[in-house]
């Protein structure tokens, strides 16, 4: 691939022991911690304030001058982050501070989105914004020709930007995916089963790979670069053919054993009335899905295919039927919220839904379900164009925020590996 780039303990120890440990030159695994969280704080800071000054950066995280100091050279240096111009002076003496701004021009990160009918390949910069993005019908739902699909259209995307180093690959799909493993464990819709998918793209783009369900992604990516910035707590419902929800308190993101948190598929819908291949009736995603969608508003003569989006192109034309699908869909996607935020109680809510994205009356719809006193928590995806391009960058993006050291560290491992 081109351009590869202290709790209390229950008794005391030993003064010997305190002794050797104090002298041992093995770093303790908390100092490591300490120093990962440090790095991560100060380039926050400079994303969300940026262009700022190193004292305000000290200011803003605790940190002593110095330390912050030292992360930003080697930011710096890394191509991380850069010096932007000065703010100029008319009178006064002394030298003015040189604010530090996140150096967009020369990372990108890859984003992989599979889909059920289409896989999304992107390219995004450092703050999150989509630079480019192909979307790739499926052929085939079987993993390898589709990986190794998603391998190709990255490496054009990357030929076509030469300037740009990619620092690793994202990978986003709804179902069960396992973040620790970087596996697919189960997507029904797709058929696949225990797909080993970091190892997979790993190989095909030589460049390190992060693995997480979609929902999670754009939780994370909500609150790096969305209206969610901020929040104490923030739940996310991911509505396609796929129907499936994360949350996330104090910028960590629930994932459970296994990464098994926010499965609702089979969640009971109060109203429902789908039938589900679980046997029963009303569970989310039967009600909700895209698929369900489409096959209503066949019947109903809007459209004759599967894309949903004829469903808005109708509505959008005045198509009274098509724009009465959409807001009943909105207002059951209102219920299910509902249930979610009775559970969780977020300070925020995020749905992505095409309809309550594109919408003025469907978002209405949801926030009426919600309830009055919790509407203004409540609304659309912050990445309306890019949703699906977001949600495979933002995996990646997510562990450069948390480990950015390690992450260019990883690079350079995996380009010396290829080399």
């Amino acid at each position: 691939m081109p351009h590869a780039a202290a709790a209390p303990t229950l008794y005391a120890p030993p003064p010997s022991a305190l002794t050797s440990r104090a002298s041992s030159p093995v770093p303790r695994v908390a100092d490591s911690d300490r120093r990962r969280t440090s790095a991560s704080v100060v380039l926050r800071s400079v994303l969300e304030h940026g262009p700022v000054a190193r004292s305000t950066i000290a200011r803003v995280t605790g940190l002593s001058p110095a330390s912050v100091t030292d992360y930003c050279a080697r930011f710096t240096g890394l191509g991380l982050i850069r010096e932007a111009e000065p703010p100029r002076r008319a009178k006064g003496v002394g030298r003015p501070h040189v604010p530090l701004d996140l150096d967009d021009s020369r990372f990108v990160v890859g984003g992989v989105h599979v889909a059920v009918p289409y896989t999304t390949v992107a390219l995004l910069d450092l703050r999150g914004r989509v630079v480019v993005e192909r979307q790739v019908k499926h052929g085939s739902t079987d993993p390898a020709p589709v990986l190794a699909r998603a391998a190709d259209e990255l490496r054009a995307l990357l030929d076509a930007a030469p300037a740009c180093r990619a620092l690793a690959v994202g990978f986003a799909a709804g179902g069960w995916v396992d973040r620790e493993t970087g596996t697919v464990v189960e997507h029904p819709l797709l058929g696949w089963r225990e797909v080993p998918v970091r190892e997979i793209l790993g190989a095909l783009t030589g460049l390190p790979v992060h693995v997480d369900g979609h929902a999670r992604a754009l939780v994370g990516a909500e609150q790096l670069f969305g209206r969610a910035r901020g929040s104490r707590s923030v739940l996310h419902l991911f509505v396609g053919n796929v129907v499936d929800a994360a949350f996330a308190t104090n910028d960590e993101v629930h994932h459970g054993p296994r990464s098994q948190a926010g499965a609702i598929a089979h969640l009971p819908l109060p109203g429902g009335t789908e039938p589900c291949d679980c046997g029963r009736v009303g569970c989310l995603q039967a009600e909700l899905s895209e698929r369900t969608l489409c096959r209503r508003a066949r019947a109903a003569g809007v459209i004759d295919g599967v894309n949903p989006m004829r469903v808005l192109d109708a509505a959008a034309g005045g198509d009274a039927t098509a724009v009465r699908l959409l807001v009943e869909r909105a207002r059951m996607v209102g219920r299910a919220a509902e249930l979610l935020l009775d559970v969780l109680n977020p300070e925020t809510v995020v749905v992505t839904e095409i309809g309550i994205i594109g919408r003025e009356d469907c978002l209405a719809a949801l926030r009426e379900a919600v309830g009055a006193d919790r509407a203004a928590a409540v609304g659309p995806t912050s990445f309306p164009e890019s949703v699906l391009a977001t949600a495979g960058g933002a995996v990646t993006l997510d562990v450069l925020y948390r480990d950015p050291l390690g992450a260019v560290a990883r690079l350079d491992h995996a380009s010396a590996e290829a080399s």
